[in-house]
């Protein structure tokens, strides 16, 4: 985890509610201060859960646009079970944009929070993981209830598709990639 230990305790960040046109302009921030090949997308979550399968759906988009450094696809999930372990292939000096599904509000389901700060996987379902990422984005994909668990079970997998393609291609178009 080297670089990235430093995450857990990391103060709370300014997170700002995106929508999937607004997307861009958060990539383009951070493509103005970082090239492709120094950028990391640590895309979290399981494609055992409908809701939670989308961080390996943005991932394998991601490397379909053609980034080379993308970390947790459909065929390589990066979940609460292996994180701490796929935090190790991350490249040494790499910007992280770490990317998870999350509940949240009603009124936030559909929309995204960016951050220039680590996201905290897991959150929702009360696992203790290490924070992770200089950016993030966190996609709202449901409500936030009593039973997390089976909301994300229970989530729209056309809704969670869809925001997968809008962080893809507003990454894939801020860094230049064809789209």
């Amino acid at each position: 985890m080297g670089d990235y230990v430093g995450f857990q305790q990391a103060p709370p960040v300014t997170k700002t509610k995106l929508s999937g046109e607004q997307l861009q302009s958060f990539f383009t921030g951070i493509s103005q201060q970082h090239s492709m090949d120094q950028v990391t997308f640590l895309c979290i979550g399981t494609d055992r859960s409908t809701g939670d399968a989308l961080g390996p759906l943005t991932g394998s988009r991601l490397l379909e646009y053609g980034f080379p450094h993308v970390i947790g696809t459909l065929s390589d999930p990066c979940d609460a079970c292996n994180l701490e372990t796929k935090l190790q292939d991350i490249p040494k000096g790499s910007t992280v944009i770490a990317i998870d599904a999350c509940l949240g509000q009603s009124s936030s389901v559909s929309f995204f929070f960016g951050s220039a700060g680590p996201i905290h996987p897991a959150q929702s379902v009360g696992k203790p993981l290490p924070s992770v990422g200089h950016y993030s984005i966190a996609a709202v994909v449901n409500v936030q209830g009593p039973k997390p668990y089976w909301t994300l079970q229970v989530t729209s997998l056309h809704l969670v598709m869809t925001m997968a393609e809008e962080i893809a291609h507003a990454a894939a178009s801020a860094f230049g990639l064809s789209t």
